[in-house]
């Protein structure tokens, strides 16, 4: 499933190169995008000297050089790997975390994303945009939010922290708004625990008690789903054939 997303925006990268000058592509940190990330840095005749990349998220108050840093996870990840042009870096340890959301949201208003490449949370969290913390008209584009405790456990969950007492309380995140703005949008969701998210995501009304059910508002998003993310699809599948006969 990596694989296929990564050939996917790849081959959405290379048309985008043929008539614009630079792309700008926003990446999501976490677990489930490991076989993207690893398979989209092997992809050939791409111009990364011509993309410029931006996270959607960062921890506020973990160490730069951390492994769970969400900048570091990319740098090793992808931006160590590929010549882009500029990759852009929320600072979660800036002395002012309002100015450094400001700071950022002018990157982006500078820079238009043309693509995003995301995830969906075990809460359906977009980004760090938890449920009741997401607002779906937000008049701006980053800022600094408190995590919801599902959030914090999904990152113990993923191993990225021994204890929830290790996973920070804050982060800066983009927006729902922010997101949406990309052009297009490929969201990779991989794994069994995320299949109450998925069938939240496709089948509850859109509202930000679940924030990734928004994505289906947008003209152009493709979903990546697996045999374990999808088992709740499939279970009302076969539940609704069964009532069928």
């Amino acid at each position: 499933m990596g694989e296929n997303a990564a050939e996917m925006v790849a081959d959405k990268i290379r048309e985008l190169l043929e008539i614009k000058e630079y792309v700008n592509i926003i990446f999501a940190s976490a677990p489930s995008q490991n076989e993207f990330l690893a398979a989209l840095s092997l992809e050939k005749g791409i111009a990364w000297e011509r993309v410029n990349a931006f996270h959607m998220d960062e921890y506020v108050g973990l160490p730069n050089d951390a492994p769970q840093n969400f900048g570091n996870f990319l740098k090793v990840k992808l931006f160590d790997k590929i010549p882009l042009k500029s990759a852009f870096y929320i600072n979660g340890n800036a002395t002012d975390i309002e100015l450094e959301c400001k700071r950022y949201a002018q990157l982006l208003t500078e820079f238009p994303a043309d693509i995003i490449c995301m995830g969906i949370g075990e809460n359906t969290h977009i980004a760090f945009n938890d449920p009741f913390v997401a607002d779906f008209n937000d008049p701006l584009l980053v800022k600094k939010v408190a995590l919801d405790f599902a959030s914090r456990q999904q990152q113990v969950n993923d191993k990225c922290f021994d204890t929830l007492n290790e996973v920070p309380e804050d982060a800066i995140t983009l927006t729902v708004p922010a997101l949406l703005k990309a052009k297009f949008a490929y969201c990779i969701v991989p794994g069994h625990k995320k299949a109450e998210a998925i069938y939240h995501t496709v089948n509850e009304e859109i509202s930000e008690e679940f924030p990734s059910t928004i994505l289906r508002n947008h003209p152009n998003v493709i979903l990546f789903i697996d045999k374990d993310s999808s088992g709740k699809l499939e279970e009302i599948s076969s539940y609704s054939k069964a009532a069928d006969l």
